[in-house]
């Protein structure tokens, strides 16, 4: 929002947004990836619902990844995002809600959603999981670009 408009023939995704884009979807491919081939075994699931709480976990991960890739994404280039993070409500007000929808769908909408109820150590993994996005997006801002 802070950039002068581009034109008809200008690029629309700066050198720096597709650096920060590639560098969060290696990692969310990383982790989804990962979570699908060992998720089993880093979370000792085991049972006959073993693949439900296995693809519940793998979707819980993914959209903690977007929550705080949300954050990460307020600056493209600062590694300080939290900088008046307060004083835009409507931006509290979306990651709130994401995060309430996201415990009521896990939690209490597992026919609906095909999902089952998580332990407090799985929200708590998923949301590590999701955390990590921001120091590696921090990392990914250091890396030089230019400016087109």
């Amino acid at each position: 929002m802070k950039r002068t408009p581009v034109g008809r023939k200008g690029n629309f995704i700066s050198n720096i947004m597709w650096r920060n884009i590639l560098g969060q979807a290696l990692y969310q491919f990383l982790v989804i990836w990962y979570l699908q081939t060992e998720g089993k075994w880093l979370f000792g699931i085991k049972g006959d619902n073993s693949d439900l709480v296995l693809n519940t976990l793998i979707f819980n991960c993914f959209v903690f990844c977007q929550v705080f890739n949300e954050v990460s994404s307020r600056e493209m280039e600062r590694i300080n995002v939290f900088e008046g993070i307060l004083n835009n409500n409507v931006f509290i007000a979306v990651l709130g809600s994401t995060v309430i929808f996201q415990f009521i769908i896990i939690q209490f909408l597992g026919d609906f959603a095909n999902t089952t109820p998580l332990t407090l150590n799985q929200w708590i993994a998923c949301v590590f999981i999701g955390f990590i996005g921001m120091p590696i997006a921090a990392i990914v801002k250091m890396i030089p670009v230019g400016s087109t």
